[in-house]
């Protein structure tokens, strides 16, 4: 599958949109910092994962933005994220969706990074995994409401 959905499927953010519509997911106001490393490739630009150093580097800058946004809730997406913040020891494939103690902020998760989903090879793992996705998001927003 293509992030355009080439093959049928919805792209993930307009299935969430759906998701949303249908109740599953209500829209709320964030602070969404993005932090990423890439490389030039023509016109286009390839992520690629920050190695430890880099990691450590950039850290101080994004516990200062978290800092001043002083979020009740932090949620990673993805393992590079879910690693900065909460331990190299973490593991996403089986924590995600878990609130786990951690100083800065109330209620901090970590989740599946929406492109893993995309990247799956079949559409029953998209859609386990966009499940997977949208059922670690109702927890946050379950907190919110509370």
């Amino acid at each position: 599958m293509t992030p355009h959905g080439r093959d049928g499927h919805a792209p993930l953010h307009r299935r969430a949109r759906c998701s949303r519509a249908s109740g599953r997911m209500r829209s709320r106001k964030s602070a969404l910092v993005k932090h990423f490393k890439w490389v030039p490739k023509g016109k286009r630009r390839l992520h690629q994962a920050p190695n430890v150093r880099e990691i450590g580097a950039c850290l101080p800058w994004l516990d200062a933005e978290i800092e001043l946004i002083r979020p009740r809730v932090l949620v990673c997406l993805g393992a590079t994220a879910a690693k900065a913040l909460l331990g190299r020891a973490f593991r996403v494939s089986s924590q995600h969706g878990t609130f786990v103690p951690n100083p800065r902020a109330e209620f901090v998760m970590a989740t599946t990074h929406p492109s893993a989903i995309l990247r799956q090879r079949t559409s029953e793992a998209r859609e386990r995994g966009l499940a997977q996705l949208v059922a670690d998001l109702a927890r946050v927003a379950d907190v919110l409401r509370a």
